[in-house]
């Protein structure tokens, strides 16, 4: 009953459950390097020649730093501002994406729709096959619907009215592929998804996007409209030809202003980066809105694939990178981060970009005011800079009680060993490929070998119902690996003892000189991975750009992967 009681509470309330941040000087250790931050972007500032800048970084849901650069506009040599606002370009997309999911999560529409649902003229639009998907709104959110990529032309195309833009639908859209084929940036979809905001809401899109996402969010200061911004507070946007730089005049919203044409200010902007930022992790706190934080976290996961890239690494090793399209933003991953949410926006006169980390609650913009000057290399380079100082890091998962309640019964198990035991917490696949009777004379064997053992560190769990932990002996270490069923209760359905031994000191000595001289730099000893009692022992590795593993044998090392990382050092 104690056990059934436990996990009601794990699964019904999910009271304590959601990760959380194990370093609690962790703010204050990335406060520290931003110093060195605003040198990147001052160094970015000064070769790109931008007329003004400003970037800010958010820290769980905190602007805690923002720098301004330069000029917002160079007859009067009026210096930009926190409050300065500029025009974001393809940025908008995300805002756009929430309006939908908005109104999806409120019945109005659904994202298997097909388009033309809602707008009429591409229900007699050609297909390019004949068994070609109509296009649907998710298509068009994460830009599958087959338009061809449209950057040069999409730009200049803010102001045209609706009713303009409803003919040159009319006359059909031209195809770069079939529908739901594959990856293609388009603004004219997400025009299309500013006209679906419309119709689905019964409202026009700009007045939408102002009363259910800008006010909730408190960004009273952006707007689709740039002569709706003050003159003293607005960035012109500068174009440079032959080394002089030429004014380029923004125009008014349209139909295209819900691909990119916000208009915002930093102080704005990091309330919506700090907005995304709080979707994780899932917890049972009361939602904040305007959007769901389910629905914000759907919208930050990638939904069409667009890319794989490898490179070698200048310290050694392999560097690998992989992205995709989530809903009005892009999502990536690579050897250091498992998930990076950014978008960047470009338009005559701007440049633009946003990014976070969402498993870690960090994130940053910037904002320029020159053409497609998105400044997104400062950007990684402050990262890289942040996980330096090892403050970056992700949420670590609490341990789960009926991950507890297992890992006791299973210390009991090594104490005392009891079939009656083992099958007490056994789910009924557990015996069918490795009897009990294999089970106890595996873990007989073991404490032949392993004397003394104890408990010797936490449990470290992969997710609520996975875990491992390792019994601390005289020898070495037994580790201890289990996975539950999902059965209710849950029970045991893998389980292994796995016995690692202490190598002599002359293997280590050899092993730790070894380490002084890697591919990846000087690292140190980490813990035994494996050891085969006589000549050859794997350690793990920890190096300065990240883990790898060393396996020693005959005073000859090899490098690998280090389980649980993505790349190489």
């Amino acid at each position: 009953m104690k056990f059934a009681f436990l996990f009601c509470v794990f699964l019904g309330l999910g009271l304590g459950q959601a990760p959380r941040f194990a370093d609690l000087e962790r703010k204050q250790k990335l406060i520290a390097v931003l110093p060195k931050v605003d040198g990147l972007f001052e160094t970015y500032f000064q070769t790109r020649k931008v007329p003004g800048l400003v970037y800010g970084v958010v820290i769980d849901g905190e602007l805690v730093h923002v720098k301004a650069m330069g000029i917002r506009e160079m007859d009067s040599k009026a210096a930009v501002t926190a409050d300065t606002g500029f025009r974001i370009a393809s940025m908008t997309k995300s805002f756009t994406a929430l309006a939908i999911l908005k109104l999806r999560d409120a019945g109005k529409l659904s994202l298997d729709d097909a388009a033309s649902k809602w707008v009429r003229e591409l229900g007699s639009m050609k297909l390019p096959t004949r068994d070609s998907r109509a296009i649907t709104v998710l298509q068009l959110l994460t830009h599958g619907a087959g338009f061809p990529e449209d950057n040069p032309w999409g730009d200049r195309q803010l102001a045209i009215p609706d009713a303009e833009m409803g003919k040159w639908v009319d006359r059909g859209i031209p195809f770069s592929t079939v529908p739901d084929s594959s990856y293609e940036y388009s603004n004219y979809g997400f025009a299309l998804l500013g006209r679906i905001v419309a119709k689905a809401s019964g409202i026009s899109y700009e007045q939408y996007l102002d009363r259910e996402i800008l006010r909730p969010l408190g960004m009273t200061s952006t707007t689709l409209s740039p002569s709706k911004v003050p003159g003293d507070r607005v960035a012109l946007g500068y174009g440079m030809r032959d080394g002089k730089y030429f004014m380029i005049p923004s125009l008014e919203h349209g139909s295209f202003g819900a691909m990119g044409g916000l208009v915002t200010t930093a102080r704005d902007m990091a309330k919506y980066v700090a907005f995304h930022l709080a979707a994780e992790p899932a917890r049972d706190d009361a939602e904040a809105g305007p959007v769901k934080r389910s629905s914000v976290r759907e919208m930050q996961r990638v939904w069409r694939t667009s890319g794989f890239s490898a490179a070698s690494s200048t310290g050694g090793g392999v560097r690998g990178g992989a992205g995709g399209y989530g809903y009005g933003l892009s999502v990536s991953r690579d050897c250091r981060f498992s998930r990076i949410v950014a978008h960047g926006g470009g338009l005559p006169g701007f440049g633009s970009y946003m990014m976070w980390l969402p498993e870690y609650g960090v994130g940053m913009f910037a904002m320029a005011n020159l053409t497609y000057s998105g400044p997104s290399a400062p950007m990684r380079q402050a990262l890289e800079l942040m996980s330096g100082t090892g403050a970056l890091q992700p949420r670590e998962l609490p341990v789960s009680p009926v991950l507890l309640s297992t890992q006791k019964a299973l210390v009991d198990l090594w104490g005392s060993w009891s079939d009656r035991k083992l099958d007490a917490i056994a789910a009924d696949n557990l015996f069918l490929d490795f009897p009990v009777e294999l089970y106890r004379k595996s873990v007989a064997d073991l404490k032949s070998e392993f004397t003394e053992c104890q408990p010797s560190r936490d449990l470290k769990p992969e997710n609520w119902l996975r875990g491992t932990f390792a019994l601390g002996c005289k020898e070495g270490r037994v580790d201890v690996t289990f996975t539950l069923a999902p059965t209710q209760p849950p029970k045991v359905q893998m389980l292994r003892f796995n016995g690692v031994k202490n190598p002599g000191a002359e293997l280590r000595a050899a092993a730790e000189l070894q380490a002084k001289s890697t591919p990846f730099g000087a690292c140190s000893l980490g813990d035994v991975v494996s050891f085969d009692g006589k000549e050859a022992v794997v350690y793990r590795l920890r190096c300065q750009n990240g883990d790898a593993t060393m396996n020693v044998l005959r005073g000859k090392a090899t490098f690998g992967v280090a389980p649980g990382q993505a790349c190489t050092p």
